[in-house]
């Protein structure tokens, strides 16, 4: 039976993040404006590369002590050996042995510091590679990706965002890149709600129908076309396009062996989906996992959450291997901050974000390799120290962005990334 999730710190910012992050403000996310151009020239060869990007996002906040930089032994290590991996000479936690026979394919960074402990901040900073600012609203990883790495004609969304129980909404992670590059919600392993055709309306009808609308919409677009009717307008073509594509989201049809590697979890069968839209040419995947924020029973959690994602993420990577998918897919596991080495008295680890790890895989980045150092006991980086903005550059160098160019917002330049941050150089290949 599955624990129910009543450990983590009810803070107004976290609930307030958890909400933003599963995307149900939706229906707010078709108001925005439109109109931004990269400067740069990478956007037909990136098309033919088929550059993908998928992010788990652990939220709650994953204990590095507990996955991917596990101390024990040690006052603040817990419970939990580490295991050897694909790779000599790197351990990871013993909750994870699948993951650590695909080491060789993921690139541990060690030393992420980004001195926010906040879940709301830490989030946004993380996805942003921004601090959080009254002065301006950033665009998220998907809605940059998407931007830079879809192509427009494609009846898959550039941005997609698999949560339990999905739902088919829009989110409202795209700022001034405007609602199209925002994320398009689903999961369940089901086809999004309201994409099939009305039995009662035939195929010849319904393309009257079309028709039709389409030339009102250009009547009235001649006269009085915003930025809010162009993302009307959109909305209708990519809805009608993602019609075509209904069997890209139903995982019904794969086989029970392959259901079975994934894992009978929520997390496995998004994973499953995850794997069938990149082989339908989704281009950005954010897929969550919940229940990190342990301040109570950290142990217990973890020993049910990281084995549950342990299995899923496995198979995942190592379907992308098989396939010859992960050289030109980028995968991130990041969350908003880790987890106190300092264990509390509800046996409990709490927010920290001085000393973590994040964890990629596949195109740009090196393979079985670990970056930066925390200290015997995990309570400070020793080697390699970086940040979220860094981190930021580097998702975009791995996919063969120039992490230095601009937006092009109604004629104001704005970075793709935070102009005084650079990319992790040492892990880019």
């Amino acid at each position: 039976m599955k624990r129910r999730c009543d450990y983590a710190c009810h803070s107004p910012e976290h609930t307030m993040a958890r909400r933003q992050f599963l995307g149900v403000m939706g229906a707010g996310g078709i108001v925005g404006g439109l109109g931004a151009f990269t400067t740069g020239q990478a956007s037909d060869t990136l098309a033919k590369q088929q550059k993908r990007v998928v992010v788990f996002n652990m939220h709650g906040g994953l204990s590095q002590l507990e996955s991917f930089d596990p101390k024990p032994g040690t006052d603040t290590g817990g419970p939990f050996r580490s295991i050897e991996t694909s790779v000599p000479g790197i351990r990871i936690c013993e909750l994870m042995p699948k993951t650590a026979k695909v080491m060789h394919h993921l690139c541990l960074v060690r030393g992420v510091n980004t001195s926010e402990d906040d879940h709301g901040k830490g989030t946004y900073m993380m996805l942003t590679g921004r601090r959080q600012t009254p002065a301006a609203e950033y665009p998220q990883i998907g809605s940059v990706m998407a931007k830079a790495l879809a192509d427009e004609a494609n009846p898959v969304p550039g941005h997609i965002l698999i949560t339990p129980g999905g739902g088919g909404n829009r989110g409202n992670e795209a700022a001034y890149l405007g609602p199209r590059y925002s994320s398009l919600v689903v999961g369940g392993g089901k086809p999004p709600q309201n994409t099939e055709r009305p039995k009662d309306i035939t195929a010849e009808a319904d393309t009257l129908r079309q028709d039709v609308r389409r030339q009102a919409a250009q009547k009235f677009l001649n006269r009085r076309r915003t930025a809010i009717t162009d993302a009307y307008t959109h909305s209708y073509e990519q809805a009608l396009r993602l019609m075509t594509k209904r069997d890209a989201f139903d995982i019904s049809g794969e086989p029970q062996k392959e259901k079975d590697r994934y894992g009978d979890s929520d997390l496995g069968r998004q994973c499953l989906l995850g794997r069938r839209l990149l082989e339908n040419g989704a281009t950005f995947l954010q897929i969550t996992h919940s229940n990190y924020d342990t301040h109570n029973e950290n142990f217990n959690f973890h020993l049910e959450q990281v084995p549950e994602f342990d299995h899923a993420f496995a198979a995942f990577i190592d379907d992308l291997a098989v396939r010859g998918m992960l050289e030109s897919t980028l995968v991130i596991v990041l969350s908003e901050f880790g987890r106190t080495p300092g264990i509390n008295l509800y046996y409990g680890r709490d927010h920290w974000s001085r000393a973590w790890t994040v964890t990629m895989a596949g195109c740009g980045v090196a393979k079985g390799a670990a970056y930066g150092k925390t200290n015997p006991n995990g309570t400070e980086v020793t080697d390699g120290q970086v940040d979220h903005a860094a981190l930021f550059h580097t998702y975009l160098m791995a996919v063969g962005l120039d992490s230095t160019e601009s937006f092009d917002i109604e004629g104001r330049e704005v970075p793709m990334a935070d102009p005084s941050a650079k990319p992790i150089k040492a892990i880019l290949v």
